[in-house]
């Protein structure tokens, strides 16, 4: 679908438009579009329309020509105007890739980071994105996850209100200035995934429905609009215009995987569902490359990752909130809202190590209902582990980060906790050196729709009693307002004023990546115990008791004296010693002495140790 500059010359068009009777295109240069040449596209089956063009070409403009006047295509790879502007014919071909030997991303050892390019950089486009990618891989990172790009209205936004979903937006730049920042983090070793919308199309600049009234149903409730039709009639067109886009980012741009935003909200009651196709075409369009799939899944399905052959949809990964929402109390102390669900203990550490989900099946009060299903064998790497998101950062009443919220010694022994356990770590863009910069929800908006907008946000923000108060209400920040987004921009000049947490996280990337045992969690390699209030310890089992002691105390100083706990005993023959600690002061910490002592386990406040076997302990050492 779309504009295809074919080999031999000339631009391939096709469009469905079943609601039309013809359907014409127009095309021209910027200048000249108006007056441009009309071609009249053939009829096919299904509501198809298209035709071969012989005198277009690429960076021509277009627009299709319907009864009710000329709209942007469906498919269009590039709207340089915006979404109500014509669209560009794009020759993806002309790319010159240098990935050639590039073989993707595995779902095996990723350190993911979620960025949104509006904000990352000062200027908000590829190419100053692309300057920061040797530093990021510097860093330890192996796959960025791109928040939404596909073209949305307005000067700013987050993305996630895209109106055309094959097009990457003109605000950043070129799709070949795309390429670029693709092939850049290639040649680097870094994976580009992206972030898409398949559950809604935003309200400014959707003409969809110019062409098509079966592009939705309302035989679905969605939360954020008119649900997307990919199970009732005339939906076999619909599921191959989202599968194609799905393909289309990895084949034509050299995407390493997608990220599927809310999929509970993708409702197919069809024998396969949609999600299952996509998985399977994108792994089609990936070719030798590995392609990595991650959905966020609000109700904790673990089908979305079994294997087809089992009834799953074969995709790679799941965002865990169960992991944020339990770490965010621990930090914080509030359980207002959907945090209510949780208590931060150390029980729920243990658990989300050993089982990913900590819903599966059990009542949950905030929503009333049951929530999630059984996920025990599904793989650690499959859980995609967050202390921090563009969701959970805004989803306050200043967009503040965790340092704000939490103390210093807390947040490091959380931050060891998330780049140590067994899942996939995930870190959100200025995370690393606790950028001071708060991430808020902000969306360019005309006037009427800028104000349902904040009216929807402000609703939204009812269910946290301490927001919707009066008192709090005028502190909101207007998502329309420029100054709400430019708050938001990354300030890299404190990768250097808080070189103590930016070396904290490369470093703990570093020894995940590099440790004989944190780099290779397996299923039911992992044991834990609680040995306070707000401490408790995993055990990580590796080859020949080449174990891993991580411990974690979130409350204050506790002496185990006794310490009949098994998972603290050293394996015979030898003794525990410390590799690495929170409380380094090359972290900002306040040093870490001796742990055991003549029995006695001495564990600092708000702190996380790591401890290896040490074969050359003396005899004394062992019997203590």
């Amino acid at each position: 679908m779309g504009a295809e500059v074919m080999p031999n010359g000339g631009v391939y068009f096709r469009v469905w438009a079943p609601k039309c009777k013809s359907v014409a295109v127009q095309i021209g240069t910027d200048a000249q579009l108006a007056t441009g040449e009309i071609i009249d596209l053939g009829t096919e089956d299904n509501g198809y329309f298209s035709a071969r063009v012989p005198n277009a070409s690429h960076g021509m403009l277009y627009k299709f020509k319907l009864k009710g006047g000329s709209f942007p295509d469906p498919a269009s790879r590039f709207q340089p105007e915006g979404p109500h502007g014509p669209s560009q014919i794009v020759d993806a071909r002309k790319f010159k890739w240098t990935d050639e030997k590039w073989q993707g991303i595995p779902r095996d050892g990723q350190i993911i980071y979620e960025m949104h390019i509006g904000t990352f950089t000062r200027e908000g486009t590829w190419g100053a994105a692309m300057e920061q990618l040797p530093e990021l891989a510097r860093l330890g990172i192996t796959a960025i996850e791109v928040m939404p790009v596909a073209e949305f209205p307005g000067r700013f936004g987050w993305g996630y209100d895209g109106v055309d979903l094959f097009a990457p937006t003109h605000l950043y730049g070129t799709p070949d200035e795309f390429r670029l920042f693709i092939n850049r983090a290639h040649t680097l070793g870094i994976g580009v995934i992206l972030d898409v919308v398949y559950n809604h199309i935003g309200p400014d600049g959707n003409y969809l429905k110019q062409f098509s009234d079966d592009y939705f149903t309302d035989r679905h409730q969605n939360e954020w609009g008119e649900a997307i039709n990919f199970d009732g009639e005339n939906s076999g067109p619909v599921r191959e215009f989202f599968v194609s886009n799905a393909a289309c980012w990895i084949d034509e741009f050299h995407l390493d995987g997608l990220r599927l935003d809310a999929t509970h909200q993708i409702f197919d009651s069809s024998a396969e569902h949609v999600l299952a196709v996509m998985a399977r075409k994108v792994r089609e369009a990936g070719g030798k490359r590995a392609t990595y799939l991650v959905a966020e899944n609000e109700a904790q399905f673990s089908k979305l990752v079994r294997p087809f052959e089992e009834g799953g949809y074969g995709l790679d990964a799941l965002w865990n909130d169960d992991f944020h929402h339990s770490a965010k109390v621990a930090a914080t102390g509030r359980m207002e809202a959907y945090y209510g669900g949780y208590r931060g203990a150390p029980q729920e550490f243990i658990s989300a190590a050993k089982w990913g989900y900590l819903y599966q099946g059990q009542w949950y009060k905030w929503q009333g209902k049951h929530r999630g299903g059984p996920a025990f064998g599904v793989e650690p790497n499959r859980f995609v582990n967050f202390l921090q998101n563009h969701d959970q950062v805004a989803n306050s009443l200043r967009g503040w980060r965790l340092q704000n919220l939490t103390s210093p010694g807390r947040l490091r022994a959380l931050t060891a906790w998330l780049l140590l356990a067994p899942g996939t770590p995930m870190l959100f863009q200025g995370q690393e050196f606790a950028a001071s910069t708060p991430f808020l929800y902000f969306a360019d908006h005309k006037p009427e729709l800028a104000k349902l907008v904040l009216k929807g946000r402000k609703e939204g923000l009812k269910q946290f009693p301490s927001i919707s108060s009066a008192e709090a209400e005028p502190i909101l920040d207007a998502p329309e307002r420029e100054e709400t987004f430019l708050r938001c921009k990354l300030d890299f000049s404190e990768r250097a004023k808080h070189s103590s947490t930016y070396d904290l996280h490369r470093d703990l990337i570093k020894f995940r990546r590099n440790d004989r045992v944190f780099s290779k969690p397996r299923p039911g390699g992992v044991d834990g115990a609680v040995l306070g209030p707000e401490a408790f310890v995993l055990r990580f089992f590796g080859e020949n008791g080449d174990d891993r002691l991580l411990l974690v105390n979130l409350g204050l100083d506790l002496n185990l004296d006794p310490a009949p706990e098994p998972l603290l005993a050293p394996l015979e023959g030898s003794t525990w010693k410390i590799t690495w600690s929170s409380e380094s002061p090359r972290y900002g910490g306040c040093g870490m002495g001796a742990l055991n002592q003549a029995g006695c386990w001495t564990i600092a406040a708000q702190s996380a140790v790591v401890m290896e076997p040490d074969p050359h302990a003396t005899l004394s050492q062992v019997l203590h």
